[in-house]
């Protein structure tokens, strides 16, 4: 471990490349090792070097794939059609209106709902982070949750599942009608998880706050949010708008005080 350098880091990436890996695939190899390096020399205290430090790879940017409103009404009208349509029409309008993913949204229990405050609660070994989380329900969650309270009352009013089968047993993965759906609609490229893509689409678009929509998420950081900032296109227009005006009718040029405060508002914005 000791004669460990990073030409062998970089020779090993050049070797998973050449094994078809990908960046990603590779530099969570690499984070094992070094996970594995700093444990022996922070709880055994070994004098060892961390090579690994600086040479991990470059990856792509995220998926940032998303559909519009007409889209998701025409994937529903789709999945209403097929076999078990109710469950799938419910679970895309819940995923587009709460950013959950598919786990957490499978995972819930009816004990996890408040209908009078409008909130679902998500325990940690629910989600991604193993962070509890709570997120609001908008009027368009709320009449998913009123439609599979209709449903559990008349077929299985013992279930704890939000979403259940007619017999009450959870619904264990709805990819394949889901799948279904999205090519019945002409929705190319599109995933369950790209429901969670569009919910954090719209609402960047609708200008909320990144650390808002980091929240929601459940992200573990604002930089994972950040992936969908180029969308948030009012901002952009506000700031070039800036360049329409002359000079001379700045307010933020009429002394250097002012250009100053000037420049750090536009950065804020």
């Amino acid at each position: 471990m000791n004669d460990l350098a990073g030409k062998d880091i970089r020779e090993y990436s050049s070797l998973r490349i050449k094994a078809g890996k990908s960046p990603a695939t590779i530099n969570r190899e690499l984070a094992a090792l070094s996970v594995a390096i700093n444990w022996g020399i922070t709880e055994l205290e070994w004098g060892l070097p961390n090579p690994v430090k600086g040479r991990t790879m470059r990856e792509p940017e995220g998926r940032v794939r998303w559909i519009t409103r007409s889209e998701v009404d025409a994937l529903c009208r789709v999945a209403r059609s097929q076999r078990h349509g109710d469950v799938l029409d419910d679970f895309i309008r819940l995923a587009v209106n709460t950013g959950c993913r598919k786990e957490e949204m499978l995972g819930l229990e009816w004990r996890r709902v408040d209908m009078a405050n409008r909130l679902i609660f998500l325990e940690g070994e629910r989600t991604k982070a193993k962070k509890r989380r709570s997120i609001p329900l908008n009027e368009a969650a709320m009449a998913v949750m009123r439609s599979r309270m209709a449903d559990r009352a008349e077929h299985c009013p013992s279930s704890p599942w939000v979403f259940s089968r007619r017999n009450g047993e959870r619904v264990a993965d709805p990819s394949t009608g889901f799948d279904s759906a999205t090519k019945k609609a002409g929705i190319a490229d599109f995933t369950i998880h790209d429901l969670r893509h569009t919910c954090a689409a719209w609402l960047v678009i609708a200008g909320v706050p990144m650390m808002e929509i980091r929240d929601l998420l459940g992200h573990s950081s604002v930089q994972m949010t950040e992936k969908y900032a180029h969308l948030a296109l009012a901002r952009v227009r506000d700031a070039v708008s800036v360049l329409d005006k002359p000079m001379s009718q700045s307010r933020y040029t009429d002394n250097p005080a002012g250009r100053a405060e000037g420049a750090l508002k536009l950065v804020s914005t």
